[in-house]
């Protein structure tokens, strides 16, 4: 039998442990299904800039992170990408690495690019060496055992429990004798005699592979990636582990079953595929370095990115600023989310009068709430953050206890009948019996009868029950990061957003990113109860924030599937404000109307608004809504400032005023914060556009749930993360233009670059051009580029002498 000669010795265990940990640290994590979130696939690729991300991804995963040339040339032919788009960016690239020219730079675009290939693991080399399919069966193996362990309640049987990840498989493994049928003799031996530690498994299948020290990163990076969802799935339980200040070894023990393949399949093929693994080995530790193909790729990218720039400029250009009344007719503050921003254009377009916001949908709360008749904890805030309260459902603690003990048993009594359905035993009895009485619900549903329902139950409460102190600190603190100071309406809505459908797996993507992947309706509801809270007022009052006797908050959730909002007014009743409320109904509901109606311009097989509403109860309607598609900006200025302008959906907007921000907290917040999470949700949406085969969660019509965390195609396999193609695609074309987020904020540029030298991580996203930042002046025009190194240039087209003073010291 042949063997590699090893390039690194034993005594190097810390130079391996520590590459596993940064290949580690290089995989996004995903959330289950019910509390998904959008995750930005290149979190441990932010200290590059887009080429060598490229290279790095080409490597691991044999993928392009741009799009095809066609798409780009397609654009610029139209005129959409114009040679100053083309030339500004051709500048703005490393001279070394850039075409002499903008016609150089045409002729380059206009030429096919190489095609892109992953570095080759033994597995691949094994399977072309012997023509059996063992890159696919190894995917298939371990994603079989990896459905039982990382299972959240779906599966009948559990799988049996063990220390660690790497025990649970090698108690599996060692039994299991597919391997062998399949042709890999001895691989049960294999896996008994290896090392009983999965740190001491990476130190000796480096070892017994020959990986030199640089080219154990590398190669470990490209391993995690080959097992796709499994290996965010293990990097979740980390990221939750070190909020909480923990650790967990999950995903270097899926690294090092991975390694006990890729050795087993060495010790059976080293005599054919020697050759070709020490020169991909050798591969492995080389530099990465971009190709001259990224590095055009990367600047017709950047090109795409100023020409929607352009065309927010003449948008921002086009809109002089709006004057509000002295007291709005109404005040409703939204999530930034951009599906608000139609609705709220809708919504302002009724009467001058109406005054809107935006602001996380979480409203400041971090809530770790328990609903009814549950013991799971939702954690209802950003997944950045760790919980700062908890609540429940409820206020009347004996009547819910009794409401709560019986409707946990009917719960039991349906789990019950469930699980007798499914049972082995019973389920072709059962179908055999009881069948047809299914009938009526399954044409019920299927004819799109049933309608998903807001959220519906009791008002929320912190429990326990927080101070007087800490509830006027909260409402300080949100208020003042919300700029809503005063004046304020008579009537006041706080609008959380959630997404009502049916059938559908990815249900809680469609639902509040901000609220931890769940609806914004909880955090409304505690937040108008702590403003109507007439103690608090009382406190703030004191701090300088004073809210009229006369003004009163209501909670809201807006359906972002149908646009209709519901009113959680009987929270605290008050016959005071009928007339306001009767009000408000009739412009929530016209509002919705306009929404939908141009939503519905969008949507395939939608015609008018009437579509649009029944898409929500179609069981069968793989695009329900298009969520946060065709994101391409962040707005954080006063609302005087864009009122009246037309984003189509396209941008979040936060409302900010940076003359009510003297020591700089709320733009450090939002920066820190808000940015962070709208540039997952870009990036993700980018890399399931750009990547769909390695990025994206693939077909819905081939989805399958597995454990209760993600999907898998088919029967088995890799779990798929990312998005569906029907969140991006249309059909026929993309309907996601995946452009790296332009952040745009209305206050001098040396404060935004005082917050920037606080906060290197997020300065990183703006230096390396995953996000493009933008200082606004004083009439809402983009006068300043980010140029990175804290540097900024400024742009011509807009007035600069109109720029804000200096940032307060």
């Amino acid at each position: 039998m042949l063997m590699i000669a090893p390039q690194i010795s034993s005594t190097d265990d810390e130079l391996v442990l520590a590459a596993a940990d940064r290949a580690a640290r290089a995989i996004p994590p995903l959330w289950p299904l019910t509390s998904s979130v959008a995750v930005n696939p290149f979190l441990g690729q932010t200290s590059e800039p887009l080429a060598v991300a490229a290279a790095r991804w080409r490597r691991a995963a044999g993928a392009s992170l741009t799009m095809p040339r066609a798409w780009y040339l397609e654009r610029i032919d139209r005129g959409e990408i114009a040679d100053d788009d083309l030339t500004a960016a051709l500048e703005a690239a490393p001279p070394a690495m850039r075409p002499a020219t903008l016609a150089d730079l045409k002729r380059a675009a206009r030429a096919p690019a190489a095609p892109v290939a992953a570095l080759p693991t033994v597995a691949e080399l094994a399977s072309a060496a012997s023509g059996l399919d063992w890159t696919g069966f190894v995917a298939e193996r371990i994603g079989h055992w990896a459905a039982g362990y990382f299972d959240e309640g779906q599966a009948l049987w559990a799988a049996p429990n063990a220390t660690s990840a790497y025990q649970a498989w090698r108690l599996v493994a060692t039994h299991d004798l597919t391997p062998e049928i399949f042709g890999l003799a001895g691989f049960a031996s294999h896996v008994a005699a290896a090392p009983s530690s999965p740190a001491e498994t990476l130190v000796s299948a480096a070892n017994s592979l020959g990986l030199g020290g640089d080219a154990l990163e590398s190669y470990f990076h490209r391993l995690l990636t080959g097992l796709s969802g499994w290996s965010q799935c293990a990097r979740y339980r980390l990221w939750q582990a070190e909020l909480g200040g923990g650790s967990d070894a999950t995903l270097t023990d899926l690294l090092a079953i991975r390694l006990i393949w890729e050795e087993a399949l060495l010790r059976n093929y080293a005599a054919a595929i020697e050759p070709a693994w020490r020169q991909a080995a050798a591969a492995f530790a080389d530099p990465v370095q971009p190709t001259a193909d990224e590095y055009i790729d990367a600047i017709l990218q950047e090109a795409a990115e100023r020409a929607s720039q352009r065309r927010l400029q003449a948008e921002l250009l086009r809109q002089p600023v709006v004057s509000v009344a002295e007291r709005p007719a109404m005040q409703a503050a939204f999530c930034i989310d951009v599906r608000s921003e139609v609705f709220r254009r809708a919504l302002e377009s009724l009467d001058s009068g109406i005054e809107t916001m935006g602001f996380g949908g979480f409203f400041g709360l971090r809530i770790a709430h328990r609903a009814f008749a549950s013991d799971v904890v939702e954690n209802r805030f950003p997944v950045l953050m760790t919980p700062g309260a908890f609540t429940c459902t409820g206020t009347d603690a004996g009547a819910l206890a009794r409401n709560d003990a019986a409707a946990r048993l009917a719960a039991r009594a349906k789990r019950a009948w469930g699980r007798f359905k499914l049972a082995a035993i019973s389920s072709f009895a059962f179908v055999e019996a009881t069948g047809p009485v299914y009938v009526g619900k399954l044409m019920w549903d299927g004819l799109g009868f049933d309608e998903p329902a807001a959220p519906d139950e009791a008002a929320p409460r912190f429990d326990p029950a927080p101070d007087l102190a800490f509830r006027i600190d909260t409402a300080e603190t949100v208020l003042r990061a919300m700029s809503l100071t005063g004046p304020f309406a008579r009537l006041v809505l706080i609008a959380g957003h959630g997404a009502g459908v049916l059938n559908n797996p990815h249900a809680s993507a469609l639902a509040c990113g901000a609220c931890g992947g769940h609806s914004g309706d909880v955090n409304a509801r505690l937040l108008a109860a702590l403003l109507n809270d007439r103690e608090v007022r009382a406190g703030l009052a004191g701090r300088d924030i004073r809210i009229p006797v006369d003004t009163w908050f209501v909670a809201a959730l807006h359906d972002t599937v149908t646009d209709r909002v519901t009113l959680y007014d009987a929270d605290a009743p008050s016959p005071a404000h009928r007339v306001d409320l009767d009000r408000a109904r009739g412009w929530l509901a016209a509002a919705g109307t306009l929404a939908r109606s141009e939503r519905s311009l969008r949507l395939p097989r939608a015609s008018s608004g009437d579509d649009v509403a029944r898409r929500a109860r179609d069981w069968a309607e793989v695009r329900p809504e298009w969520a946060l598609a065709g994101c391409q900006a962040f707005l954080a200025a006063p609302r005087g400032l864009t009122r009246g302008c037309n984003f189509e959906g396209r941008v979040f907007l936060h409302d900010y005023d940076y003359a009510k921000d003297e020591k700089l907290g709320v733009l450090e917040l939002i920066l820190t914060a808000p940015v962070v999470v709208a540039s997952w949700i870009s990036l993700q949406y980018y890399g399931s556009t750009v990547a769909p085969a390695v990025l994206g969660a693939g077909n819905k019509l081939l989805h399958n749930v597995t454990g209760g965390i993600g999907v898998v195609e088919g029967n088995g396999g890799l779990l798929r993360a990312g998005l569906p193609w029907q969140s991006v695609h249309d059909g026929t074309r993309c309907t996601h233009d995946p452009l790296r987020l332009s952040v745009l904020i209305a206050a001098p540029r040396e404060a935004i670059a005082t917050v920037l030298a606080r906060h290197p991580e997020v300065r990183a996203l703006f230096d390396n051009k995953w996000l493009h930042l933008f200082a606004l002046d004083e009439r809402g025009r983009m006068a300043w580029r980010y140029a990175g190194g804290l540097d900024w240039q400024a742009i011509e087209s807009a007035d600069t002498a109109a720029e804000p003073a200096a940032a307060p010291q």
